[in-house]
């Protein structure tokens, strides 16, 4: 299983939680898609014709996304749910639900999981590196088939014997401003999210992280990129 949520301003302050029915529209295998206990647990299945999706109704520039999240359980190699990429976790992340979030905020954005940040991407003027501070983004996630690169480089290939494969998403929470089209500015300086960056703790426990739970990182891969690496792996912890 990869586990790799893509994050892709009204003026007022986003702060929903829990329900999927309210909150999120489906965007693709909504056959395989299931929204339970009164729009509080959403689950998305793959199987060998299609896996599912689901998206946010709302934009957002800028704010701290949180999902408790369940993975497919058992063997399943090829299988890819939305959300980080490249790491071994310290945990078993098939057997209970566990908290991934990201803080996106002018300054920086960071992954974290269980309140342990594992990645981070600074904003750094100085240089020609791109850094999202101008385009509303929606909330994405999916499961879908990725066994012709995802498994050492598609040696290993999906058991469709297995399927469905079944994951489950609960407590979805966001901290964010709803970008209006034409408004051009967020009226959210007063949260803290938005001057927050990862303190010296913090950072140590994130390089932790990297050092022995990290299984592939493309800023070192010089195999991959011959004539140099991309620019924003300076800007990239």
């Amino acid at each position: 299983m990869a586990l790799i949520l893509f994050l892709v301003v009204l003026p007022w302050m986003a702060v929903f939680a829990r329900n999927f029915s309210q909150n999120f529209d489906l965007t693709w295998g909504s056959d395989r898609v299931r929204i339970l206990n009164n729009g509080e647990l959403l689950t998305l299945s793959l199987d060998k014709d299609s896996g599912s999706a689901f998206q946010s109704n709302n934009e957002y520039l800028f704010g701290k996304i949180s999902v408790q999240l369940k993975l497919v359980p058992g063997y399943s190699a090829g299988t890819v749910t939305s959300y980080y990429q490249q790491f071994r976790l310290w945990f078993d992340p098939t057997a209970d639900f566990h908290t991934y979030s990201i803080l996106w905020n002018p300054h920086v954005i960071i992954f974290y999981v269980d309140g342990t940040p594992i990645r981070e991407f600074k904003n750094l003027d100085s240089t020609k590196v791109p850094f999202p501070e101008s385009r509303a983004m929606k909330i994405h996630s999916s499961i879908w088939n990725a066994d012709d690169w995802a498994t050492k480089g598609g040696l290993i290939k999906t058991d469709w014997s297995k399927a469905p494969f079944t994951a489950s998403f609960r407590n979805i929470s966001a901290q964010a401003c709803i970008w209006a089209y034409g408004s051009g500015a967020y009226p959210c300086n007063s949260n803290s999210w938005l001057a927050k960056q990862l303190d010296a703790p913090s950072l140590e426990r994130l390089m932790w992280v990297q050092k022995h739970y990290m299984i592939y990182n493309y800023c070192i891969d010089l195999k991959r990129f011959p004539q140099g690496l991309p620019l924003e792996c300076a800007a990239t912890t």
